[in-house]
């Protein structure tokens, strides 16, 4: 769990079942809306988690009937109205941050969204590294309908996970999709029934959480990279990034593992 004040009402709930920390965003009453202090929260629990070598992957959920409902409009309207240099600062800049810091992850964050992801919290989705979505989880890029763009990267990221045309178009209309159109534009990766969602993540964590970890975050700094490099840069990464593997004790013992036709023990070192 988050530390708090054991009287208070914490924005972010943790628990950790072996090498998975499950993370939930438990502002129910207000859908989970990405407030500055579930920001704060979130973020200083990736810090926890990233020094944390029993911790191997994550997955973030939501209480209550959201997943994210986006950001806390009501809280930033006052920066809003501010202008420019304060809206950015105090609403877009956090969430960026937050957005970045998720994408940027070198263990692996999986999202299980068990119901709205709107806004901010689609965004959220776009930035974690793998997805399931319950059966009637709903999405949507709502920002245009109060007057703004998307803030927390999805600009950016929405059409590099479903390409530039199908992007344009949801963020433009700000429409509602399901989790089928969802998976079929590759939002997500898998549609799941609402009452295994958290089962099935957890299950898919701890698969991961199995694998050789500095390898994993090897593979999931060279895909992030990447994805922002021309292919002879991004072939170069993966170069860098396989030569810094190759010293190490999993990689020798995962390739003696094959050889001689046995399971793996991996260390971590």
């Amino acid at each position: 769990m988050a530390k708090s004040d054991p009287q208070s009402h914490p924005v972010l709930l943790r628990e950790d079942r072996g090498k998975v920390a499950i993370l939930t965003l438990n502002r129910p009453e207000k859908l989970n809306a990405l407030s500055s202090e579930l920001i704060s929260a979130l973020m200083a629990a990736l810090d926890d988690i990233e020094l944390d070598p029993t911790i191997r992957a994550i997955v973030i959920t939501g209480a209550g009937r959201a997943f994210s409902a986006g950001a806390d409009i009501t809280a930033f309207q006052k920066h809003i109205q501010a202008g420019p240099a304060e809206a950015v600062s105090h609403f877009m800049r956090p969430g960026h941050r937050m957005t970045r810091r998720v994408e940027s992850f070198p263990k692996p964050i999986i999202a299980a969204i068990n119901g709205l992801a709107f806004g901010g919290g689609c965004e959220l989705v776009e930035s974690t590294h793998i997805a399931l979505a319950a059966a009637n989880a709903v999405f949507s890029k709502a920002e245009i309908d109060i007057g703004i763009i998307p803030t927390f990267g999805g600009t950016q990221r929405l059409p590099r996970n479903v390409g530039r045309k199908a992007a344009i178009e949801l963020i433009l209309t700000g429409r509602r999709f399901d989790a089928n159109e969802a998976l079929r534009l590759g939002l997500i990766n898998r549609v799941v029934p609402e009452a295994d969602l958290l089962r099935d993540a957890v299950a898919l964590a701890a698969e991961l959480a199995t694998k050789p970890p500095l390898t994993l975050a090897a593979a999931l700094g060279a895909i992030h990279r990447g994805m922002d490099a021309s292919i002879d840069d991004g072939l170069a990464i993966e170069e860098a990034a396989f030569a810094r593997i190759v010293p190490t004790h999993d990689a020798a013992e995962g390739v003696a593992a094959f050889v001689e036709k046995r399971q793996p023990r991996f260390t971590g070192s």
